[in-house]
């Protein structure tokens, strides 16, 4: 199964910075009677030609922009309305000087030009229609892009705050509590108590608890994930994730591994972390085998595990934690594969390319 992380949108079709799409944007706010002036006035403009030049050198081609600007601005029906007008003063401007013998044939004329001015309407409310979802689409992309933005600041803050809690609040209470043994197994020791073996164990077993509390602190918020320490941050996830899961996981680190801005480390640092929990939570893997390799133009993160790999029949936009780690790749511009190569077991693989100066 191949994600690849990124996002492409489609092209707008009004910059917004070109006058065009200024003026069309000011139009279009106007009433409709408002918008068909400037339409109106250049279609009668184009007749006036028209009729000063005859026959010989007809402009009927040209009434194709009012017709545009009236759909453009106002809609199909203002356009489909300018086609009649259109038609009605190409019909006016010639009718002195047709080469036509008859009246049926100079209407007949008449009426494929207003046909051809119809389908000219049609076809550029297809333009417009096109338009109109294109930038529907681009603003659903960017609105789900900022909610997807927002989850996983919001996760990232609650992870840090839980974190520091843990690290501030709980590690220091039973910190507290194990200083309190150790001065009472102490005073036991003094009074020659048999209880002070007992008071010594609690003491310790406290300490084990303290040892624990701050492994899942860092686990959760690793302060210290920077632009060279993302392979320290992944060798304590290795060995915390080992010591309360009993999986084995090894670090192996290849090259030069920098990356930069932190945020762009701390993303990759949360894929490597989920992608590990993956493997132990779903895959049931016994062994684990992270790799970060870093060279001249990209860093690459691979897990591979040997648990029971991927199900028959995953889902196709995959879980709350595979979302997670195509947006974080999305993020530093990374791309993502997760693939099932054996029988057992599963890879993810993240290249993260690098832009030195």
């Amino acid at each position: 199964m191949t994600s690849d992380a990124s996002i492409s949108l489609p092209p707008d079709l009004e910059t917004p910075s070109s006058p065009w799409a200024r003026l069309t944007q000011f139009m279009r706010r106007q009433p409709d009677i408002v918008a068909l002036l400037l339409p109106l006035v250049l279609a009668t403009g184009m007749a006036w030609i028209d009729r000063s030049t005859t026959w010989e050198l007809s402009l009927f081609v040209f009434y194709a922009i009012p017709i545009l600007m009236a759909v453009w601005w106002a809609g199909n029906r203002a356009g489909y309305g300018m086609a009649v007008i259109c038609g009605v003063f190409w019909w006016a401007s010639n009718y002195d000087t047709h080469p036509y013998e008859t009246t049926l044939g100079y209407l007949w004329a008449t009426m494929s030009r207003v046909i051809f001015f119809s389908v000219v309407a049609y076809a550029v409310t297809a333009v417009r229609n096109r338009q109109e979802a294109d930038s529907a689409r681009i603003e659903a992309l960017e609105e789900r892009r900022q909610l997807e933005a927002d989850l996983v600041a919001v996760s990232e803050h609650e992870q840090q705050r839980i974190g520091q809690d843990l690290h501030d609040g709980l590690c220091q209470h039973l910190a507290a509590i194990g200083l309190a043994a150790r001065s009472l197994a102490d005073d036991l020791h003094t009074q020659k108590n048999e209880s002070a073996q007992d008071a010594e164990l609690i003491q310790q077993s406290i300490l084990e608890a303290v040892s624990e509390a701050r492994g899942l602190a860092r686990g959760i918020f690793p302060v210290h994930v920077d632009r060279h320490g993302i392979a320290v941050a992944l060798s304590e996830l290795a060995r915390s994730t080992s010591r309360l899961t009993g999986v084995q996981i090894e670090v192996e680190e290849t090259g030069d591994v920098q990356i930069s801005p932190p945020e762009a480390a701390m993303h990759l640092y949360r894929i490597a972390q989920e992608a590990v929990a993956n493997s132990v939570r779903h895959g049931g893997a016994q062994h684990v085998h992270i790799k970060i390799d870093g060279g001249v133009e990209s860093i690459v993160l691979t897990v591979v595990d040997d648990g029971k790999g991927f199900p028959i029949h995953p889902r196709k936009d995959g879980g709350m934690g595979m979302r997670t780690m195509r947006y974080r790749a999305q993020m530093i511009g990374a791309s993502l594969v997760m693939s099932a190569p054996d029988p057992r077991g599963a890879t993810m693989r993240c290249v993260v390319p690098l832009h030195r100066e």
